[in-house]
């Protein structure tokens, strides 16, 4: 039973507590006992809720034997990255200067998730307030990949796609502002979805860059990550930015999900992908011809500003982060220093003792683009080119269903390879950073493997708010590839 998670998707799993045939607790048992010997290698939980989540699987068991409806996640073992506030442990988005903070609410996708009867096992390793792309960043553990332990897992949901990668949660929820849940998805060989901005309520989310973060699902198939995005999408009073259902109507994303995408269009940007390593050209190449056996025809595209697109995130992504981290000030909650002379002190130490290097990195990045005499020339002129880039991709959606392109330039690299150069590691997401630009949805899929058997990833971008038809065709690839069956050796 320690690799039923890696055998069954949530519908499976769910169904066979629902019947009886697995009990809840036997379950999340087996689960929790793999999370012990599995994961002092993997590192990918900051907090596990064993107790907590043995008592929630009995309390479903004994609701299920009463013959009380359940709902859609009924005793599946889930985890969330660490920066999702729970009240059941500490919030610490793998950072000191929240170290023991315990969250007073819970942020509205987690409210979700218990509201379907999901068990949560416990938060998950990332880099530090989601700053990064390796989950090197982490001040608490260094995640390791389930496929080789001396590589990265991606970041910064690094924890999340290295769990469900071993087993060690069926299901996970991630945060992507630049390519969070799709890079380490596509390191990790699972499936990885960044909805729409504004289809997931960011309530309870600890932001990063408001205007970019967005909460989605890692998953093992494309089926659990449409049934994940049914439980956590809709409308939120609590957040202005997520739309309501007049807006984006709201659809069942597992219906239909099998049916393939008749006369489909896709597009591709020849100049974009040939950045990428000759393997993983040559893995989106070969799911672009599978696609083209199934009828799909391809259309040449430009991307006219994607070379832009780096440049852009990072004063935008970085401006929003000064703002937004200016509130861990020693004084409201979170570390503070000891024994500081004065208020200027309690601020300037509290700060510098308990945020790492990478933060400190962006957050003065940003703070410069938004001082004065600076704001016009960085902040402004990277929101016009995020206009801009938000047009090319209106224009190409008129000419084709979706874009596919690469997730990644590499596969997982060593741990420790890129971690003294920061350009490298920001040029590393030049894939995955448009889309969080323009706030369109865009999902990793797995296509195959390099010749080290490590993931490689294929993306899809969508129009805003088309979810359903885009898991509908990453559907189409995944039952015909079936790349997902294969799972790392964790003898």
């Amino acid at each position: 039973m320690q690799n039923i998670c890696l055998d069954m998707d949530c519908t499976q799993l769910r169904a066979k507590v629902v019947s009886g045939e697995l009990s809840s607790v036997a379950l999340v048992t087996a689960v929790l006992d793999a999370i012990e010997v599995r994961d002092t290698q993997i590192n990918a939980y900051i907090t596990v809720f064993r107790e907590q989540a043995l008592a929630r699987a009995a309390e479903i068991d004994a609701r299920i034997a009463r013959g009380a409806s359940v709902g859609q996640l009924a005793g599946v073992p889930v985890a969330i990255k660490d920066n999702l506030c729970f009240t059941q442990g500490p919030t610490t988005c793998a950072s000191q200067i929240l170290a023991g903070f315990h969250a007073p609410y819970d942020a509205t996708v987690v409210q979700r998730l218990l509201d379907q009867d999901a068990v949560i096992l416990g938060k998950l390793n990332m880099d530090e307030f989601a700053m990064g792309s390796s989950t090197e960043n982490s001040s608490m553990k260094k995640t390791t990949n389930p496929w080789d332990m001396n590589r990265v897992p991606g970041g910064s949901s690094g924890g999340s796609a290295a769990a469900v990668a071993a087993g060690l949660c069926s299901v996970a929820l991630g945060s992507d502002t630049g390519g969070s849940i799709r890079q380490p998805a596509s390191f990790c060989g699972v499936v990885g979805l960044k909805p729409t901005y504004g289809r997931v309520s960011r309530y309870g989310l600890v932001a990063y860059g408001s205007s970019l973060d967005q909460i989605g699902p890692l998953t093992r198939t494309v089926r659990d990550s449409a049934l994940m995005l049914n439980v956590i999408a809709g409308h939120d009073p609590k957040d202005s930015t997520c739309v309501d259902a007049a807006t984006a109507p709201l659809c069942d994303y597992t219906a239909d999900l099998d049916a393939p995408v008749e006369g489909l269009r896709i597009g591709v940007v020849p100049e974009l992908n040939v950045g990428a390593d000759a393997q993983v050209q040559t893995a989106l190449n070969t799911a672009l011809e599978a696609y083209k056996a199934m009828g799909a025809e391809l259309k040449a595209l430009a991307l006219p500003h994607a070379d832009y697109a780096i440049a852009a995130y990072y004063v935008i992504a970085t401006a929003e982060a000064s703002s937004n981290l200016a509130r861990y000030d020693g004084v409201h909650y979170g570390h503070r220093t000891k024994d500081p002379k004065d208020y200027v002190e309690v601020y300037s130490k509290s700060r510098a003792e308990g945020f790492g290097a990478e933060v400190k990195r962006r957050i003065m990045l940003g703070t410069y683009a938004l001082s004065s005499g600076y704001y016009d020339a960085y902040y402004l002129k990277a929101l016009k080119v995020r206009n801009l880039i938000r047009q090319d991709f209106t224009r190409a959606f008129q000419q084709c269903d979706c874009v596919m392109m690469p997730v990644s330039p590499t596969t997982a690299f060593k741990i420790g390879e890129k971690t003294a150069d920061p350009l490298q590691m920001y040029l590393a997401d030049i894939y995955t950073i448009s889309a969080n630009l323009a706030g369109i949805p865009a999902l990793s899929v797995p296509c195959g493997f390099d010749s080290q058997t490590l993931p490689i990833g294929l993306q899809i971008l969508g129009p805003a708010f088309s979810e359903a038809r885009m898991l509908r065709i990453a559907r189409m690839y995944e039952r015909q590839a079936q790349w997902h069956k294969h799972t790392p050796n964790m003898s």
